[in-house]
């Protein structure tokens, strides 16, 4: 196969210029031959006329050859070129042959420039979006995670950015936070996904409260535990706006989008406050607590009976929610013993039950 025949295939199938796949196929010719003739001094450019890459080799023109390689007689040199003297420098074909080895040499330099130049594309078109959601399709369900497809590139959602209400099903739309944009592919992946974050639930809302969007209801801090629950503290720039009347929506109509979106996923949304006491008891619910007592750093707080499970939820994921959305320990203390140090279960923001 002519080599224009190569560089046209490569063209269509890659995407990438003329002009630049010629000067990378050259660049991976002088590569192997340098390897064949490391002490030479040697370089490399497409002849359109031969359909090939010419190695041409550096010699000095000297009245007596003593190395065939670097040198070259000021009586053959005239028949290259008339005004060649003694001491001057001439550029010649080089004749010299390459093996098998050296050819492998020259492909792995050509699909690395490839790859470089495919990575630094996809850098440039998606580093602007990084943090921003993305619409694509699943392509493949795969052992470590899920591939999808953004317009022509690929992307990948890890498993462990995943949350556990997501499903994989191949030629599903799908939206995504883009995480990261590698400078280049890792594990044959350069476009990292994320549905399990804070992040991607601050995006949500974003897209479909049009209020948060423009900043007229602020969303201060959000902690979340993917697929089972997440609690949103906002606030109003506007004196005339509800904060989280507005997020939710008349029947819950503008979040209904968001808990499809996240599979069902339980979102408390609550309005934000200076103190602590009314934030404790607001980040419990959907718990009703009677009263709580902050003290030394940590939040003792009494509920009846029949309010604890509420608030310790499954796994105890509610009261773990809660002590890293107030940035505390929660102790629940039993309602017939008030005194602090007789508190029954403590909590705080690092710490999880287990089932």
């Amino acid at each position: 196969m002519k080599l224009s025949a190569v560089i046209e295939e490569l063209v269509e199938e890659r995407g990438l210029a003329k002009e630049t796949l010629s000067a990378i196929v050259c660049e991976g010719m002088l590569a192997a031959y340098q390897r064949k003739y490391p002490t030479l001094s040697l370089r490399s450019h497409y002849d359109k006329k031969s359909d090939d890459v010419i190695i041409e080799v550096e010699k000095h023109v000297v009245a007596s050859v003593e190395n065939d390689d670097t040198e070259i007689s000021a009586r053959r040199a005239v028949h290259v070129d008339k005004s060649l003297a003694v001491g001057d420098v001439v550029w010649l074909p080089f004749d010299g042959k390459i093996g098998r080895i050296e050819i492998l040499r020259a492909k792995q330099v050509i699909a690395g420039k490839i790859r470089k130049i495919e990575a630094d594309a996809v850098c440039e078109q998606f580093k602007e979006r990084e943090g921003t959601i993305v619409h694509g399709v699943i392509h493949k369900c795969e052992r470590g995670g899920v591939s999808v497809k953004l317009q022509d590139f690929m992307a990948f959602l890890p498993k462990s950015l995943m949350s556990p209400a997501d499903k994989c099903i191949v030629g599903y739309p799908i939206r995504a936070l883009l995480k990261e944009v590698l400078p280049e592919p890792r594990n044959e992946n350069q476009l990292i996904l994320d549905r399990s974050s804070e992040q991607f639930l601050i995006r949500l809302f974003e897209l479909e409260i049009p209020e948060v969007f423009e900043k007229l209801v602020e969303i201060k801090k959000v902690v979340r535990s993917a697929g089972y629950k997440s609690k949103v503290v906002v606030v109003s720039n506007d004196v005339n706006i509800d904060p989280v009347g507005t997020c939710v929506g008349v029947g819950g109509v503008r979040i209904k989008p968001i808990l499809k979106e996240l599979g069902g996923e339980k979102i408390d949304v609550l309005s934000s406050s200076d103190n602590p006491e009314i934030m404790v008891k607001a980040a419990l619910k959907p718990a009703i607590v009677n009263s709580v007592e902050i003290k030394d750093g940590k939040a003792y707080v009494w509920v009846d009976e029949d309010q604890r499970s509420l608030a310790i939820g499954k796994g105890g994921q509610n009261i773990s929610l809660a002590a890293r959305l107030v940035g505390m320990d929660i102790n629940l203390v039993q309602e017939q013993k008030r005194a602090p140090e007789e508190s029954g279960l403590l909590f705080s923001e690092q710490e999880e039950i287990e089932q």
